[in-house]
């Protein structure tokens, strides 16, 4: 089936597609970072987004 792309938001709000470009888009958006730092957040934290907030805020404390 076909993505809405009416629906700006993703399917799963608590889960990071990162094999989507636009859900990609749309969480380094939300989280100011680049499409690197997303993929090594989901890599190292898992596709839970509090997670992955949570790897990219003690990322950048430090």
């Amino acid at each position: 089936m076909a993505d809405d792309l009416k629906n700006r938001g993703p399917a799963d709000r608590k889960r990071i597609n990162v094999h989507e470009d636009w859900e990609v888009r749309y969480w380094c958006g939300r989280f100011s970072c680049t499409k690197a730092e997303l993929l090594d957040a989901v890599k190292h934290a898992g596709v839970m987004v509090d997670m992955v907030e949570n790897y990219l805020k003690q990322k950048k404390k430090r």
